[in-house]
């Protein structure tokens, strides 16, 4: 006797008069179905609509057919699913899963498509800032945007204030396939790439700056911290903070800025000549240790650690902690 099963589907929020439903029972529809979730934390965390408060539209409403508010959609869930470029949007500008995470299924004439073309985006992309030119209608406030993400962490924020937040600092390599303003070579990743900066505290991005791919990894870190840290203090006001960093951003100007404003910071040090005598010691120490180690513990390297004051000869403008590891694999003797 067959299974009788009742069909299972799951109801989304509806745009413009017509219902939106997830079943299985209709074949492929589309790929990009999953961008329905992602659609649903945009609308709930207000991220559509805080970005486009970030723009003024001075365009004839008359004669706009897309607004900024859906521009802004489209481009932020076209990145998140993969399409970089705006050449893409030539075709996604039907898609009727994109077409409904901007909240626009129809075009308001007969001959145009319900989201903007690669043209329209790309105005949005190059809006100025300030008054608005003959070729550029959209600008935008450049504070507002770069606030932007700490506010949306700060607002989202629920439960007892937190007495610690850790701030992580690194930039990433975003490879380059063309010929992009703002490209170039990176010997260490290897390829052409832009540069971009990021400031996380655990999985809540606070700032993303994009920059040219031979930009100095710690350019512009002072200024994004100092704009983060003025928010989180101004919501939090004993709220202790913590800046975590690798050795590229072991500078003065980062590190000054951190002790002139109470923030704890862990940053990391390249080895050198000068550290590597200071902990001599411990290294002789270590490889005495790893020498005696037997087979079973042949996977454990002997680590040891030291602490003492420390300051460069010219960039530093005071000593500063330190803390060194010394460690060293085991070297395996038969007995």
């Amino acid at each position: 006797m067959p299974t009788q099963r009742k069909p299972v589907s799951f109801a989304f929020q509806g745009c413009q008069g017509r219902k939106v439903a997830a079943s299985f029972n209709g074949g492929a529809i589309t790929s990009n179905a999953g961008a329905l979730l992602l659609g649903r934390i945009g609308r709930n965390g207000g991220l559509f609509d805080r970005v486009a408060a970030c723009f003024t539209d001075h365009r004839d409403p008359r004669l706009t057919e897309h607004s900024v508010r859906t521009l802004v959609a489209q481009r932020i869930v076209g990145l998140a699913l993969g399409y970089e470029d705006l050449n893409d949007h030539d075709h996604l500008r039907r898609d009727p899963v994109l077409g409904l995470l901007a909240g626009k299924l129809g075009g308001g004439r007969g001959n145009c498509a319900a989201l903007a073309g690669k043209s329209t985006l790309n105005r949005l992309e190059h809006a100025p800032k300030g008054e608005p030119g003959r070729y550029h209608r959209i600008g935008h406030e450049p504070a507002a945007l770069q606030n932007l993400l700490a506010e949306l962490f700060v607002n989202g924020w629920t439960g007892p204030p937190p007495a610690r937040l850790v701030l992580d600092i690194d930039c990433t390599d975003d490879e380059t396939h063309g010929r992009q303003e703002g490209r170039a070579f990176h010997g260490y990743y290897g390829h052409h790439c832009l540069l971009p900066l990021h400031i996380f505290c655990g999985a809540h991005p606070l700032a993303a700056i994009l920059r040219p791919g031979n930009a100095d990894p710690a350019g512009g870190v002072a200024g994004a911290l100092e704009r983060i840290v003025s928010r989180l203090r101004r919501r939090w006001p004993n709220v202790q903070l913590l800046v975590r960093a690798d050795s590229a951003y072991a500078r003065e100007e980062i590190m000054a800025f951190c002790e002139a404003r109470n923030i704890h910071y862990v940053i990391g040090l390249a080895r050198n000549d000068r550290l590597v005598e200071k902990i001599a010691p411990e290294l002789l120490a270590a490889k005495v240790e790893s020498r005696g180690r037997r087979r079973p513990a042949r996977h454990r390297p002997a680590r040891l650690y030291a602490e003492f004051p420390h300051a460069t000869r010219t960039s530093w403008s005071r000593f500063r902690r330190v803390i060194a590891k010394a460690w060293t694999y085991p070297v395996l003797v038969d007995r």
